[in-house]
């Protein structure tokens, strides 16, 4: 596998908000797909059409998601991230923000596609978001860093088709160790999932802090 860089294309406005059209319209489409109750016939028919769209967007491809361009011209790294990516069909998307007391918070509401157990969210789904939220956390608070170690507890099923909050603040700094905390609520505010993360300071951030 390659280790040089990729040229990533800039988007603006404009683009950005065309292109997280198209993946909401993608994330809709998988989710009818799911639970569809068309024929074979009918299936195979719009699978067609879907591969014809396929072909259509792949005429021209860049090597890496772009990057998303603000009004303000911040680049937003974060447009393909599996969570968080309003450019990703695979993101729910998951909008985390931060408050001024370095709690990350965000609403949430996953569908038939993110199911383990029927009626319920599958635990990989879970811990991806709290993964997010706990990394997030620990990079608004200054401490950047990759997730080492993720460690989860279900206290209950998470259910689908519901609004659900998920929150985390860091803990901890100890050298290069970021340590961070979150939980998962329902609707009614009790708390399905909860999770605790180390993740390791890159070297150039330690340097830069020293």
């Amino acid at each position: 596998m390659s280790t040089m860089p990729m040229e990533r294309h800039q988007l603006g406005d404009e683009e950005s908000a065309a292109l997280a059209g198209l993946a909401a319209r993608i994330r809709e489409l998988a989710e009818a797909a799911v639970v569809t109750g068309t024929g074979a016939a009918e299936a195979a028919a719009v699978a067609d059409e879907v591969a014809a769209l396929t072909a259509r967007l792949s005429e021209r491809r860049h090597d890496a998601p772009p990057y998303r361009m603000s009004g303000e011209a911040v680049l937003d790294r974060a447009t393909g991230n599996p969570v968080t990516g309003a450019l990703n069909p695979l993101a729910p998307p998951v909008v985390l923000t931060a408050g001024p007391d370095g709690v990350v918070r965000g609403e949430f509401t996953l569908g038939h596609l993110y199911e383990g157990p029927p009626t319920y969210v599958h635990g990989g789904v879970s811990a991806m978001v709290l993964d997010q939220a706990l990394g997030m956390a620990a990079a608004v608070s200054g401490t950047p860093g990759m997730t080492a170690t993720l460690e989860t507890r279900y206290r209950r099923p998470t259910p689908l088709g519901v609004p659900l909050t998920v929150e985390a603040k860091r803990s901890r700094v100890e050298g290069r160790k970021v340590y961070a905390s979150g939980t998962i609520s329902g609707p009614d505010g009790r708390v399905t999932v909860e999770a605790t993360a180390m993740f390791i300071m890159p070297d150039r951030f330690v340097a830069a802090g020293e």
